[in-house]
């Protein structure tokens, strides 16, 4: 199963590689999102930072469901997934492929997000580990979510706008979460983070599970 996974995902990554589609579509975005909730809410540093928490989540949120898109494009026609099946690869491992490929390019966003997000709204990190941990942990639980339903959209002629319907309300915990470990991270009055990052591992656990379970039978319905 992890050979398979690691084929996969060094395969997506070496298309995402030629393409840069990530690079020039989906990093942009991401930051055009930021500089536009930045305008919304206008010059005033203390709501800046009061709202960066949700602004930096709901970027990632966003972004996260165009990279899926992106990935799950790669499998899209018939011929290619029939040709996956021909191999013999483990589904379960097709689907740790494409999370870990899609993993990768989340974290290399969050990064290029938050240092938006420092920016933009003046932001005082004071807990970082509290911080890293919430994004990594957000990152593969908005990874596995995306790419179960993404292989869940299937090939409907309405997938690209199929999935935000289908993702963005089961990844609300993530939003949720997110926000408040960002919260207690630059705010240490506003609790500690590890019962929030404690929901993100459930999440993340839960949907790799079945994400492992699922994703063949989807992929052969």
């Amino acid at each position: 199963m992890w050979r398979d996974a690691v084929l996969i995902a060094g395969r997506d990554l070496r298309i995402e590689a030629r393409s840069r589609v990530a690079l020039w579509q989906v990093l942009p975005f991401a930051v055009l999102t930021l500089l536009l909730f930045a305008f919304a809410l206008g010059p005033r540093p203390g709501l800046l930072a009061q709202s960066a928490p949700g602004l930096f989540w709901l970027a990632v949120l966003f972004s996260s469901v165009l990279a899926a898109q992106r990935s799950m494009a790669i499998e899209g026609s018939g011929a290619t997934r029939d040709s996956v099946r021909l191999l013999g690869l483990d589904p379960a491992g097709v689907f740790l492929g494409k999370v870990l490929a899609l993993l990768a390019e989340m974290v290399a966003l969050e990064a290029v997000l938050l240092g938006g997000v420092v920016l933009l709204f003046h932001v005082t990190v004071t807990s970082w580990g509290v911080l890293i941990g919430a994004c990594l942990l957000a990152a593969v639980g908005l990874c596995t979510a995306n790419v179960l339903y993404g292989s869940l959209a299937g090939e409907a002629r309405m997938r690209a706008t199929l999935l935000p319907v289908l993702v963005l309300p089961v990844v609300a915990p993530v939003l949720i979460a997110g926000s408040k470990a960002f919260s207690a991270s630059v705010a240490p009055g506003s609790g500690s983070g590890a019962r929030w990052l404690g929901i993100l591992v459930v999440f993340a656990v839960v949907y790799s599970a079945m994400g492992v379970a699922l994703y063949g039978p989807l992929e052969e319905s």
